[in-house]
């Protein structure tokens, strides 16, 4: 079985940019086990929208496969790994150095696969590493920026809310300034507190934030910019 690695641009299309190897399904199998390739739904470079670091260049990789099932979840897509071919991380890391020195990984939910290998790989090239994540599954990889956003059907690890340097919560409704409260009750103190509203309930939930934040000064308040910006 022969397989290509392809680039995904901003606007869907694709180029293929080299052949890898020959390898069956199970060697192929064996490889995404160890984290030496990956379900690629998309990469691209673009300004980060959201928290700490929104404004900021960076190369997007986003990692198909999610089981964490948010209901408001804006990239459904990606919840399906096999819909999203694998691509070997040298590969992955080539591409993203062509770009920036900074590689966000976002999913999809990619803790649910070994980190490792494309973080050594990052690092190797000078990039800095950054993830997004439900914080769901055990961590692997090296980071040097933890974003991490809590989901209710699914909670994340001890180890999550221990190196989390962002925790970012989505509010869809009032019960969830609740749970945000429960889950900043766990990260460290210099974990900086984000509260974002869902994308479809912002125009109810943002005079209710901005009262949140007043009197809770301790959350900053979080937008997509990239969506108002029209972006990736």
């Amino acid at each position: 079985m022969f397989f290509y690695v392809f680039r995904v641009y901003p606007s869907g299309h694709f180029s293929r940019l080299d052949y890898l190897c020959y390898m069956t399904e199970n060697e192929l199998n064996q490889n995404v086990e160890q984290g030496l390739y990956l379900p690629l739904m998309e990469a691209f470079y673009t300004l980060q929208g959201e928290g700490y670091h929104k404004g900021s260049a960076a190369y997007f990789v986003r990692i198909g496969g999610c089981d964490v099932g948010c209901h408001w979840c804006d990239v459904k897509e990606s919840w399906n790994a096999k819909l999203h071919p694998p691509t070997g991380i040298v590969s992955i890391v080539e591409e993203a150095k062509k770009s920036s020195d900074t590689v966000v990984v976002t999913g999809g939910e990619p803790l649910m696969w070994p980190m490792d290998p494309l973080t050594t790989e990052l690092k190797s090239k000078g990039i800095s590493t950054h993830i997004e994540t439900s914080g769901a599954y055990s961590l692997s990889g090296e980071w040097d920026w933890f974003c991490l956003s809590p989901k209710k059907t699914k909670l994340p690890t001890p180890e999550a809310y221990a190196a989390a340097d962002e925790l970012k919560m989505i509010i869809h409704n009032q019960n969830d300034f609740k749970f945000a409260e429960e889950q900043a009750a766990k990260v460290g103190e210099n974990c900086i507190l984000f509260l974002q509203p869902e994308w479809s309930k912002r125009d109810q939930m943002m005079p209710e934030m901005v009262d949140y934040v007043l009197k809770n000064p301790r959350w900053k308040v979080s937008l997509q910019t990239h969506k108002y910006l029209n972006i990736p």
